[in-house]
């Protein structure tokens, strides 16, 4: 596993054991919608990274870390180390930024966690710069091209969130996630990469 793939690894395997040592903390790091401080705990700027290190369950956890190992590894080598986490920080930024404005509008008022925007944004990757390598789906086992597999995946969220089907899922910053990689990686082509 690459480093940068490994430190995240680590640092959300760290995290899930720091919540469960010290539950309170997830007031504090979560990420909360505008102006729900009246609720116990509200909005920082902080949160707009912080959530993306908690989960909500070892499964939670397990399958974040599952997605990012099988995908995270392969982009890390392609972009590099630091592109890979600048990558990998402006699709977790951007799934909190796009969860903040769907819940402004929905009015909800829970908390968000989860590695889940920056694990979708690295598919998303994974998909453009490997269209053709075959994934295999867990349920049902099926397999198919990545740049279909991540099609599938991005219509299946945007479905759920539009008809609000799977309550607690914050599938708006799935999508958010893939929409600020997709901008990133569209700008890192724009622009030639300069030789050191």
């Amino acid at each position: 596993m690459p480093p940068i793939t490994k430190a995240l690894v680590a640092a959300n395997v760290a995290m899930f054991l720091l919540e469960l040592a010290a539950p309170g903390l997830v007031n504090f790091l979560a990420l909360w919608p505008l102006g729900s401080g009246s609720f116990g705990a509200g909005f920082a700027p902080w949160q707009l990274v912080t959530y993306a290190f908690l989960h909500g369950g070892v499964f939670h956890l397990l399958f974040n870390m599952f997605g990012l190992y099988m995908f995270g590894s392969a982009i890390e080598q392609v972009l590099g180390q630091r592109r890979f986490l600048a990558y990998y920080s402006v699709c977790v930024v951007s799934a909190a930024l796009t969860q903040l404005l769907f819940a402004a509008i929905s009015g909800g008022v829970y908390p968000t966690i989860g590695a889940s925007g920056g694990v979708f944004g690295v598919l998303l990757a994974y998909g453009m710069y490997f269209p053709n390598n075959r994934v295999m789906l867990i349920f049902p086992p099926i397999p198919m091209p990545a740049r279909v597999f991540v099609t599938v995946f991005a219509l299946i969220e945007l479905f759920l969130g539009v008809t609000g089907t799977q309550e607690g899922v914050a599938h708006f910053a799935h999508l958010g996630g893939m929409v600020g990689g997709y901008a990133l990686l569209r700008h890192w082509r724009a622009i030639p990469r300069r030789r050191v």
